[in-house]
């Protein structure tokens, strides 16, 4: 049987050792299986090696370096503590890509990379440490930027952050572990403006904004670029235009996207890439219940497909 492995990376003090706590704790993920706990340096906040084991049915090991995590090493912990998921604590000033370069036993699967970034630190450790900040954010899956404030600005945060690892899971938490939203004024595109030409990079945040609040876009001029697809499913003939979203894994998508009501789109064979230009309007659907966007007076123009054509929210 497959053993999962969670690997929790970040700097020293940017909540590595909390969040492991708090998901061991948690019913929703720990119903009792028995997890070895790797943990690669010892911070201020502490790990209770008789709490773990008493409550969380967890096995404490330190590891002193990267050099000791040999395959060997790891099947002789396997056989000992017989694991049913690994949890690994890693040192932030290690490589991330080394450590992933590394053997592990054959049963052993990592199933997600979390990295733990302290926001109020994160623009010193941006500028004055990129390279090893580099290898905490590229590999993640989901970050945390934990000990976030009123003044925090998220769009910077994300902004840096996408750049390094487009495709990352953003999570924003106050000093109290709430999570918080990105605020209206923290949209990567103008609200202001009267045309919203919405970004590669930003189409993912813009349609689940525009699906939540479709009238604070009603009468905007858009352009967008997207996979085109003609639909029946209405009483007249429609186009919708959008992206595949990934679900869990690249083998797991969903297409979200927008109709588009008249414009040029008989010019367009299913699956196309298209930029298009139009205006967007408010509709209700009796079925579902709901007001939603569509693009009237549309343009299209035949485009080149994306170079990562898969959307991922954050």
């Amino acid at each position: 049987m497959d053993i999962p492995v969670y690997l929790f990376t970040g700097f020293l003090e940017s909540g590595k050792t909390g969040l492991i706590t708090e998901t061991l704790k948690d019913p929703d993920f720990n119903d009792g299986e028995k997890t070895l706990l790797l943990c690669f340096e010892e911070g201020i906040e502490e790990y209770d090696p008789k709490f773990l084991k008493r409550e969380c049915n967890t096995d404490l090991i330190y590891v002193d370096g990267l050099e000791v995590l040999t395959v060997e090493y790891l099947e002789q912990l396997n056989q000992c503590y017989q694991p049913q998921r690994v949890m690994i604590e890693y040192n932030g000033m290690l490589s991330v890509s080394e450590l992933l370069d590394k053997e592990l036993p054959i049963d052993w699967i990592i199933v997600q990379i979390v990295a733990t970034v302290d926001a109020s630190t994160f623009e010193s450790y941006i500028t004055n440490m990129k390279s090893l900040m580099y290898e905490q954010l590229v590999h993640a899956e989901m970050i945390i930027f934990n000990r976030c404030s009123e003044k925090t600005k998220k769009s910077f945060l994300r902004g840096n952050v996408k750049a390094i690892n487009r495709g990352a899971q953003l999570i924003y938490e106050d000093i109290y572990g709430n999570v918080n939203e990105l605020e209206e004024d923290e949209l990567p595109f103008d609200l202001s403006l009267d045309v919203l030409d919405i970004a590669e990079e930003d189409y993912g945040l813009w349609y689940m904004d525009a699906l939540d609040h479709p009238y604070k876009y009603e009468h905007k001029e858009i352009i967008l670029k997207g996979i085109v697809y003609h639909t029946e499913q209405f009483e007249k003939p429609i186009m919708a235009i959008g992206r595949y979203a990934m679900v869990c894994c690249e083998n797991d998508t969903s297409f979200i996207g927008i109709g588009i009501l008249n414009g040029n789109f008989d010019e367009f064979e299913n699956g196309e890439w298209a930029i298009v230009k139009g205006k967007l309007q408010v509709d209700y659907d009796e079925e579902s219940n709901m007001d939603y966007l569509s693009i009237v007076d549309a343009h299209l123009e035949h485009s080149e497909p994306l170079e990562q054509p898969l959307v991922f929210f954050s």
